[in-house]
């Protein structure tokens, strides 16, 4: 009886060992793979970045634009980061200064949300609700990692209906995809139609030569708005330090905008919006 519960015990310890040697070279496998992403990242450079940059301004057919972003996502908070591009914390700052609410119960729609940039920075001034919209899986997928969205829709703006309930939330953003190339202006009314009453509506835009033409029908669309009532601008931010120029006939920083508006009460569209 003995001998036998000794070759059980030997048994036991055997398997034990192997789970735990398994184990041991899974992490080392993780960590190596860890390892060789952050080497990776840390040779980027800012000549990497610039035809990444030029490459997202391009005007390409949505499918292919997703694919863009699919690929870019593993790399694009480190991207950014190079760029210095600042369009999310101004965003952020510009819509916790004017939010006169209770943070914690405020629902915000997060639209072209790409990784959570600005999810993150809304956390660490007291917003905790989000729901987030992006056409890209790769970027929704690193997204979702970060724990901070409730909800996560794919959708590629302009091209589908914005996946969201009329008048649901108090605040709605959408930072650095209102540009040529990108989001058409008429997602704007989409953007102002979950708005609760009430509730703020945050759009950024860059405003450097290559986007000129873009960022006036934009401003045309946010002035008919306000005109006929349908909300009323609470400021309108214009930095002149937004991201590194990557163009070659651009030296310095590229300027760029931040539009905050508020949904009137009461506020319907006119029927031929």
């Amino acid at each position: 009886m003995q001998a036998l519960t000794l070759k059980m015990c030997i048994v036991v310890v055997h398997r034990l060992l192997t789970w735990l040697k398994l184990f041991l070279n899974s992490t080392n496998v993780q960590q190596c793979s860890l390892k060789q992403q952050r080497m990776a990242a840390a040779e980027r450079t800012f000549s990497d970045v610039k035809e990444i940059i030029l490459s997202a301004h391009k005007d390409t057919v949505a499918e292919d634009k997703v694919g863009f972003y699919n690929n870019w996502a593993n790399n694009y908070e480190q991207d950014v980061e190079i760029l210095d591009y600042r369009a999310p914390y101004l965003a952020a700052e510009c819509l916790s200064a004017a939010f006169p609410g209770d943070r914690d119960r405020a629902v915000v729609l997060d639209v072209a949300c790409g990784t959570g940039l600005v999810a993150s920075l809304l956390q660490k001034m007291g917003f905790q609700n989000f729901h987030g919209v992006d056409g890209s899986e790769g970027m929704l997928r690193l997204a979702h990692r970060k724990g901070l969205y409730q909800d996560l829709k794919q959708c590629i703006l302009g091209a589908q209906p914005l996946p969201a309930p009329a008048e649901n939330y108090d605040a709605v953003l959408i930072v650095g995809a209102l540009s040529v190339g990108q989001v058409p202006c008429s997602v704007i009314r989409e953007l102002w139609q979950v708005t609760k009453p009430g509730g703020y509506v945050c759009m950024t835009t860059r405003a450097n030569a290559s986007n000129r033409e873009y960022k006036e029908e934009l401003e045309s669309v946010l002035q008919l708005m306000e005109q006929t009532a349908l909300w009323s601008r609470v400021t309108v931010l214009e930095e002149d330090l937004w991201e590194k120029a990557v163009s070659d006939q651009e030296s310095g920083y590229i300027p760029g905008v931040v539009y905050l508006y508020r949904k009137s009460v009461g506020a319907t569209p006119p029927l031929n919006s």
